[in-house]
């Protein structure tokens, strides 16, 4: 006997502006409870201490999270100087403390060497895994895990405001930059010392950030059907933004209309004649004709056809 499916079918990417002191997870497990949706997933987490944008995928847009998790990304964050700790940020616990005799011009010098392509060792609070279980897991333990420099770029690092031992920046980078490490390593590099206060994601790729709402935005628009007497999800589910939002990176691609079915069973599938220019070994969007359904993200091969990666899959098409 088949099991019953534990929520409903929705597919969409929710803008959640997280609020503080909460973790990824409760926060995506609270947007999931609101949506009823069978299945959610969030595409990179954010720490306690961080607010911002974190995007919820719903139902079948969790096929393509990794594509938000693989984008660039813009934060705005406040450093601490003449302090260290354990965690670079205002959680864990100071190690080292000193007088801060640092200008704006030095601050902005020292940040000179950090924009662009640069190299940067993770910090042993993040979610990498090693054997099977995250840093923070060992970090906790007081046990230190060698870590290799990762390749990342910092495409533009904006000074907002110098006040002495506090700077406001604005950070647009790429995936895997941890901004406490960057923090870190600029106070360091002036070596009084710094940690993050503060840090708010304020775009994921090119989400637009007056899309956000909060947990308790959210619970408003779930009262005010309540109190309209409608169904709650006609208020909700036209906060989705479409799920191939997340591979808006990709090229697009059409099927020819008898391919539609050859690819959403798994097979290689032909493509209309304008999709010519499109080099083999390309990811890309690939949609039925006329209607312009997306039908998930596909390789394109030699002889003008499409090898299936992600394919969206649809009730009525079970």
């Amino acid at each position: 006997m088949a099991r019953k499916r534990k929520g409903r079918l929705i597919d969409g990417i929710f803008l959640l502006n997280k609020s503080l002191d909460i973790s990824s997870n409760q926060a995506m497990q609270k947007v999931r409870w609101a949506f009823g949706a069978a299945k959610a997933g969030h595409t990179g987490a954010l720490d306690p201490l961080a607010t911002g944008m974190l995007p919820v995928c719903l139902g079948e847009a969790t096929k393509f999270s990794q594509f938000l998790l693989d984008t660039d990304k813009t934060y705005e964050v406040t450093a601490k100087l003449g302090v260290r700790t354990t965690t670079s940020d205002a959680a864990g616990e100071v190690v080292e403390s000193k007088e801060v005799n640092v200008t704006a011009q030095q601050f902005a010098q020292a940040c000179e060497q950090f924009r662009g392509p640069i190299k940067q060792i993770p910090s042993m609070f993040s979610a990498l895994k090693h054997q099977g279980k995250p840093l923070y897991f060992y970090a906790r333990q007081g046990i230190d895990i060698p870590r290799e420099a990762r390749a990342i770029t910092i495409y533009a690092l904006t000074i907002e405001r110098f006040d002495g031992d506090e700077v406001d920046m604005t950070v647009h980078c790429s995936k895997g930059t941890y901004i406490r490490s960057l923090v870190d390593d600029i106070g360091q590099v002036l070596g009084c010392g710094a940690y993050v206060s503060k840090l708010h994601r304020s775009r994921v790729t090119d989400y637009p950030s007056d899309k956000m709402l909060t947990l308790e935005q959210l619970d408003v628009v779930v009262n005010q059907a309540k109190e309209q007497g409608v169904d709650v999800f006609e208020l909700l589910d036209p906060l989705l933004l479409p799920m191939d939002t997340a591979v808006k990176c990709l090229d697009e691609v059409t099927l020819s209309a008898d391919q539609v079915i050859y690819y959403n069973n798994g097979n290689s599938a032909r493509l209309i004649d304008s999709n010519s220019v499109i080099p083999a070994g390309e990811q890309v969007r690939v949609y039925a004709p006329e209607t312009h359904l997306f039908l998930g993200v596909g390789v394109v091969e030699e002889g003008h056809r499409v090898q299936p990666k992600r394919v969206v899959v649809r009730e009525s098409s079970n």
